[in-house]
């Protein structure tokens, strides 16, 4: 079992008497369904549809609490944004960045983990730890001070490895991530494969952005999405322009060891197969690699896998 420290990633917290129904309100899961130490993949998006910023919620284990796992950089932002909505509900928002960070723990044993988190210490902040929920391979996830990431990890004897080997694990099973497989604010959670992953419920009623998304789901009209891509030899930058002969049809964004993702016009990938046209990115040959999650219609297929 390995685990990781993410650098990457921040924390913020929204608590109150109204936070279930505050969040449920703004986000594309359903909130209302969490339980404690349970988790959803969400996110919070414009009026049009598109990311604002995606993360993972985790419910505290008491009271109407939420720690929202989401990328550092954008943490400031989202407390904004979610201050902004915040009107006169009952909620606080708070960014804990500075003093709480993510544990990424898998190739483990399923959850719940084999033994309790460490006992916090005297002016320190216990360990919140949860199922990731996009996919079960994914492993864990533990919120906690960053002082405490050996501690917890010797806890549950996992091996501390350093970030890029769970980035390694990400790309591999094929899982987009913000800024660097996708653009935040230009694109739609079918496009991100947010709709395969469980990070919207069609069900729950509304949410910012309802609308748009639930048109996309409907009319089955997501004309790009992030997929992963396999090559031989060194990878190129990401960034690079995917091609199928003179044709560009996405752009690269992360990889690692041989596999990649990339955000690919699916029709404009349908063609160049069926034409046998060549992918590239950089002048690396370029194949697609369909993940076991992948339910929508792949680039070369009649249909999506029941």
């Amino acid at each position: 079992m390995q685990a990781a420290l993410l650098s990457d990633r921040g924390v913020v917290e929204v608590a109150g008497q109204n936070a279930r129904k505050f969040l449920n309100g703004l986000l594309t899961s359903d909130v209302g369904k969490l339980r404690p130490a349970h988790a959803a993949f969400a996110a919070l998006l414009t009026p049009q549809g598109k990311i604002i910023v995606d993360f993972i919620v985790a419910a505290a284990s008491e009271g109407e609490a939420f720690a929202l796992d989401c990328p550092r950089a954008l943490a400031p932002a989202l407390k904004q944004r979610l201050d902004f909505y915040k009107l006169r509900a009952q909620v606080t928002v708070e960014d804990r960045s500075q003093a709480l960070g993510v544990l990424a723990i898998w190739d483990g044993p399923p959850w719940p983990p084999p033994h309790p988190p460490p006992q916090a210490e005297e002016g320190r902040e216990g360990a919140l730890y949860f199922q990731d929920p996009r996919l079960p391979e994914l492993g864990l996830r533990c919120i906690l001070a960053p002082e405490l990431a050996g501690d917890a990890a010797a806890e549950i004897a996992a091996q501390l490895v350093d970030a890029s080997a769970y980035e390694t694990h990400r790309i591999a099973l094929g899982v987009p991530r913000g800024g660097l497989d996708f653009i935040y604010g230009d694109a739609f959670p079918h496009e991100t494969d947010m709709d395969q992953l469980g990070g919207v419920d069609f069900n729950k009623g509304c949410f910012v952005g309802q609308e748009v998304v639930s048109r996309i789901e409907h009319r089955g009209t997501a004309r790009a999405r992030v997929v992963p891509l396999a090559f031989d030899g060194f990878a190129p930058e990401p960034g690079t322009p995917v091609t199928a002969g003179e044709r560009t049809i996405g752009t690269l964004g992360s990889s690692a060891h041989g596999r990649a993702l990339a955000m690919l016009r699916l029709d404009r990938t349908a063609d160049a197969l069926a034409a046998g046209a060549a992918l590239s990115a950089g002048g690396v040959a370029m194949r697609l690699a369909k993940p076991q999650w992948a339910r929508f219609p792949f680039p070369g297929e009649a249909k999506a896998a029941e």
